[in-house]
């Protein structure tokens, strides 16, 4: 089964009837609601404290509906027209907005208390119209979320990464941004349930621990 990002540009690949067939799965909603919590572990953001959390790639609204459940204002973005157009119908709380990340992020310097991403960074990798340089485009938009976080704030990308080299296209980046920070890999010897998150941080590098993986899987 071909990835989908080899299948189309995403804002061509997630058109109404794809954008419609994912938001109704039960699977689907079930696994975006399971990396959302496990993201916002991976976060660990004060406890009982609400705050402002970007969601990049928000799609049609699951994961934000995660981040209301747990009390925080969120603000997405999606380049899937069909999707915010879901999650509008749906009526989220969410701030949302049309943007090709690869662009860069519009919001102002030291705005965001942290951010999530749920299978999204990966579509970065792609060159999909002439002009795209897929370092450039991960370049701008690290450099764009490194300015808009507040200074220790945390931002955790789940992806499928589809090789160890683009991988490490998307971590270095990152790193080159400013962020400091590693790649969490959940169940690493599960083929089924491995996941991976990009754990980055605004603060000083000597003070962030990439967390615990997790490791026993109940059932395969």
């Amino acid at each position: 089964m071909s990835r989908p990002e080899h299948t189309a540009p995403p804002e061509l690949f997630y058109d109404d009837k794809e954008a419609k067939k994912y938001t109704e799965s039960s699977r689907i909603i079930h696994i975006q609601h399971q990396l959302t919590t496990r993201a916002l572990e991976l976060l660990a953001l004060p406890e009982g404290q609400p705050l402002l959390l970007a969601d990049i790639g928000c799609g049609s609204g699951l994961s934000g509906e995660v981040l209301e459940e747990h009390g925080h204002t969120w603000v997405g973005c999606d380049i899937s027209q069909s999707m915010l157009a879901i999650a509008n119908e749906r009526e989220n709380e969410g701030d949302l907005f049309a943007l090709d990340m690869g662009t860069g992020l519009p919001y102002r310097p030291g705005t965001l208390d942290g951010a999530i991403s749920i299978s999204a960074v990966q579509w970065l990798c792609n060159a999909d119209k002439t002009d795209h340089v897929p370092q450039r485009r991960l370049g701008l938009f690290f450099s764009s979320l490194y300015r808009a976080l507040a200074r220790g704030a945390r931002a955790v990308f789940q992806f499928y990464p589809e090789s160890a080299k683009q991988m490490e296209l998307i971590t270095t980046a990152a790193m080159k941004a400013g962020f400091a920070g590693g790649v969490v890999v959940d169940y690493p010897n599960s083929t089924k349930a491995k996941k991976y998150f990009l754990c980055l941080y605004t603060g000083p590098p000597s003070s962030f621990v990439v967390p615990s993986a997790k490791t026993h899987v109940m059932d395969e």
